[in-house]
């Protein structure tokens, strides 16, 4: 479970790192070569986004070779079949016992994550007149693509490990406190604008390694508690879904807070909205074993 929580987050921290990282070094580039400022970023973001593109592509070409076609259809199903199903797979959901335990929880433990994640690339690349850090954008993908992609693995497969000789629920409210006091990181580089090149990088390693490890936790318990049943691989991407909608949500909303509150003060505020994903997590009941099966 770690190594598939350490791969699933991995093309963000690709996307915000190495990318990034090209994109600032890039721009130093054509901005050396004579090219206005406006024009050099849209230069080297123009390279980068066609990089990727031919990357994808690729990416597809190869799977769509490699991955199994998982064989024809043993029988064709009507429209009014197909809802039909539907119908009972999102009943089952929503009957299954703690769900809304569940729901909450799933909600509650990224709360704070949703609010920060869209902010912080912001806060890092502001000048410290605006309250930011002041950072280019090769320094910003080299904290992200280097030491913090190598922090968010190491924290990941490690807690994987941890999970498999303790069982998810000793060490579940373990994990939300790796996951989430981490993010009072940003709350100290905001109020302290140090200018130590080692101490931002040195906070951002902490705050991956704790996100890696603590996203773990999430993944199990989804995997654990909420998806078991007749229909398992329909519930996980149900809980994945919900997962994800309310970090979308939070991150929407953190625009709109962020505009309205200095850095110093909305990093304060992301702490006390970490609150609730302690208190649920010490609360949430679990419903299978929670040892992992060697079978």
């Amino acid at each position: 479970i770690g190594w598939q929580g350490a791969f699933y987050n991995l093309a963000k921290l690709v996307a915000t790192g190495g990318l990034v990282w090209l994109a600032g070094w890039l721009y130093e580039g054509f901005s050396t070569s004579g090219t206005a400022s406006f024009d050099a970023y849209v230069r080297s973001w123009t390279v980068v986004l066609l990089l990727l593109c031919v990357t994808l592509v690729a990416l597809g070409l190869y799977h769509l070779r490699a991955l199994p076609s998982g064989g024809s259809a043993s029988e064709g199903r009507s429209l009014r079949d197909g809802l039909s199903g539907l119908k009972e797979v999102i009943a089952a959901f929503f009957t299954k016992r703690h769900i809304w335990y569940y729901i909450a929880f799933i909600i509650l433990y990224r709360l704070g994550e949703g609010f920060v994640m869209k902010i912080v690339p912001l806060f890092l690349k502001a000048d410290t007149a605006s309250g930011g850090l002041g950072l280019t954008n090769q320094q910003i993908g080299l904290y992200y693509g280097t030491f913090g992609a190598g922090a968010f693995l190491l924290g990941s497969l490690l807690a994987g490990y941890y999970i498999a000789r303790r069982g998810l629920r000793r060490t579940l409210f373990t994990l939300c406190c790796i996951f989430n006091l981490p993010f009072g990181v940003y709350a100290l580089l905001a109020w302290f604008q140090p200018s130590s090149m080692w101490l931002v990088g040195g906070g951002i390693v902490v705050e991956y390694f704790g996100y890696g490890f603590g996203f773990v936790g999430l993944t199990l318990f989804m995997m654990q508690q909420v998806a078991p049943g007749r229909h398992q691989m329909a519930h996980y991407a149900f809980a994945s879904g919900i997962m994800n909608l309310s970090v979308m949500l939070t991150g929407m909303a953190s625009g709109f807070l962020g505009d309205l509150m200095s850095y110093r003060i909305f990093f304060l505020a992301v702490m006390l909205a970490t609150i609730p994903a302690f208190v649920i997590t010490r609360l949430v009941p679990f419903t299978y074993d929670d040892k992992p099966n060697d079978k």
